[in-house]
Parts: C-alpha cells; sequence; structure tokens
C-alpha cells in the first residue's frame, strides 16, 4: 500500500526536477509576452476588422471560409492574445506587490513574535523579582518586629530587675531598722 505512494511521490519530484530544470526558458517566454503586450506590438496583418463587422455581406458564407475571413479570426484571435497577455502581466505585477507585502508583513510578523516572546520573558523574571523583593520585604518586617519585641522584653526585665533590687534593698534596710530596733529592746 504505501508502495503506490512512494511511485507517487518519486513521480512528483521527478516532475518538479524537470519544470525547474526548464524555469529559465518559461520566464524567457513570459517576459516576451509581458514586453509584447506592453508594448502592443502586433502582425502586420492584424489591422483587419475582427469578424462579423465586415462592409461586404458576400464574405459571410459560412460553407466555404475565405483566406480573409481567416485572417479575420487570427487577427482577432491575435488581439485576444495581446489583452490576455496585457492582462496577465497586470495580475502577475499584482501578485508580485502581494507577494511582496506578505513577505515583508510575514517578517514584520516573526520580529514582533519575536518581540512578544521577549517582552513575556521579561515580564515573568520582573515578577519573580517582585515576588522575592515583596517576600524579603515581609521577612525584614518580621525581623524589625521581633527586634522591637526584644527590646520591649529586656527593657521590662530590666525595669523588674531594678525594682527587685530596689524592693529588696528596701526590705532589707526595713529587716536592719527592725534588728537595729529589736537589740535595744
Amino acid at each position: 500500500m504505501a508502495s503506490w505512494r512512494r511511485d507517487y511521490v518519486s513521480a512528483l519530484e521527478a516532475r518538479d526536477r524537470s519544470e525547474k530544470s526548464q524555469k529559465t526558458i518559461y520566464d524567457a517566454y513570459t517576459k516576451l509576452a509581458d514586453r509584447t503586450s506592453t508594448t502592443g506590438i502586433t502582425h502586420p496583418r492584424s489591422n483587419i476588422t475582427p469578424p462579423g463587422t465586415s462592409s461586404s455581406p458576400a464574405h459571410h458564407n459560412t460553407n466555404n471560409p475565405s483566406p480573409q475571413r481567416a485572417e479575420e479570426t487570427l487577427a482577432a484571435t491575435r488581439r485576444n492574445l495581446i489583452e490576455a497577455q496585457r492582462s496577465r502581466a497586470l495580475l502577475q505585477t499584482r501578485v508580485d506587490d502581494a507577494s511582496t507585502s506578505l513577505q515583508r508583513l510575514r517578517l514584520q510578523s516573526s520580529v514582533e513574535k519575536k518581540r512578544l516572546e521577549e517582552l513575556t520573558q521579561e515580564k515573568v523574571v520582573l515578577s519573580q523579582r517582585l515576588r522575592d523583593r515583596e517576600e524579603e520585604l515581609r521577612g525584614k518586617a518580621k525581623l524589625l518586629e521581633l527586634n522591637m519585641a526584644e527590646d520591649r522584653a529586656r527593657k521590662l526585665r530590666d525595669e523588674n530587675e531594678n525594682l527587685v533590687k530596689r524592693w529588696m534593698e528596701r526590705v532589707g534596710k526595713e529587716a536592719d531598722a527592725m534588728n537595729e530596733a529589736s537589740r535595744f529592746t
């Protein structure tokens, strides 16, 4: 089953190689046709009036086409060919312009896509830095709170020791005074 696909693909590749090898001939003919259509070069006998506009009705014998009738048909066909080539040249120009615009837009889109990816990556990095900074600030705030609590505890401890010391001194003086008073009685 895969054999027919392989044969088909190889036939397509062979056709592509053949067409590509003849590309210069195709391009040269196309340019010649374009030049011919844009310059308006026609055959010297193409000034004959188109079929159906002849002034003499005797030449309209349908059973026996005359040489003049054949020349008229040939001239009309040439005019049609020239018009078709002009139209094709105009369309080719439009296709080329559209292709150029498309290529430019693709390039611009590619540049914008890269820029978008860079900005997205930068946003991710900056968001991470912001989260880290917020976490650091929360840690510093807690540390400051802890330091303040430790300072308050140390002040309270110092004050408590001071009060205990003063109370012990007072109690000691009262005890000494009582001892002094009880010695003389």
